[in-house]
């Protein structure tokens, strides 16, 4: 176990289930944070809160939420604090992609992505802003992509969603500054996830062969980073982008 440097915190981690998500969930709780397990997967999400009160001896919840329906984000924020009375800590990482070329992509696949990665972050920053506002204090840290910086072929989707995420970090850290809110973004390149390990060999090598450092990167990459912006540690730090790609994007 790790310092426990977020002791008596209560951490929000949309689409935490799995990949990036629960490998936050589970930093987050070995620095000593209770944790809120959101996802669209009730029965990961129930697996991996499980999992997480037994490895690292932590208060968790787990929850239904599809980010998107803002009635069931407005649920989960009174869930959260009918359980623990506060919420010291959100991370926007739900998402989801829907890939292929502009000319091929259907408006729904376009919106359907919009919805779940930029609306959602919206929708959980929104109300679950309300409350650190009341509190004077919070953490917020959404997890954007390269791809939101740079473009990527055949991703014009999720490209904007993550662009968004990045427009809408800069807006709402200028906003709740005053109320001594953090909000910033972490922007990953490529990650080992269940996501990435749809692609083909010879889009893996490609990738691969642009990134300095010579690996992929993990889960676990993204997680270190996140842990430290929500720690005291980053207290001065607002509306910034951390990009953690290995170098890919240098």
């Amino acid at each position: 176990m790790c310092e426990r440097i977020l002791l008596n915190q209560v951490a929000i981690v949309t689409g935490g289930a799995r990949g990036i998500g629960r490998a936050i969930c589970e930093t987050l709780a070995d620095a000593g944070a209770s944790i809120v397990v959101t996802d669209i997967n009730i029965d990961q999400a129930n697996e991996t809160a499980q999992a997480i009160t037994k490895q690292f001896d932590v208060e968790t919840l787990s929850l239904q939420v599809n980010v998107a329906d803002i009635s069931q984000v407005e649920k989960m924020t009174k869930n959260v604090l009918d359980k623990f009375g506060k919420i010291n800590i959100l991370i926007n990482n739900a998402g989801i992609t829907r890939d292929t070329f502009l000319i091929r992509m259907s408006a729904e696949d376009f919106k359907a992505v919009l919805d779940v990665n930029l609306t959602g972050t919206f929708n959980c920053t929104k109300e679950v802003s309300k409350i650190m506002i009341k509190q004077r204090a919070g953490k917020i840290v959404n997890i954007s992509s390269t791809v939101g910086i740079q473009g990527n072929i055949g991703q014009v989707n999720y490209s904007a969603s993550k662009a968004g995420v990045i427009g809408l970090t800069k807006s709402a850290a200028r906003e709740l500054a005053k109320r001594g809110i953090n909000v910033n973004a972490v922007a990953p390149g490529f990650i080992e996830t269940e996501m990435t390990a749809k692609l083909t060999d010879e889009i893996k090598k490609e990738y691969l062969a642009r990134i300095p450092l010579e690996r992929y990167g993990k889960p676990e990459d993204i997680a270190g980073v996140v842990k430290f912006l929500v720690s005291p540690e980053a207290n001065y730090i607002t509306g910034q982008v951390f990009v953690v790609d290995g170098g890919m994007a240098m």
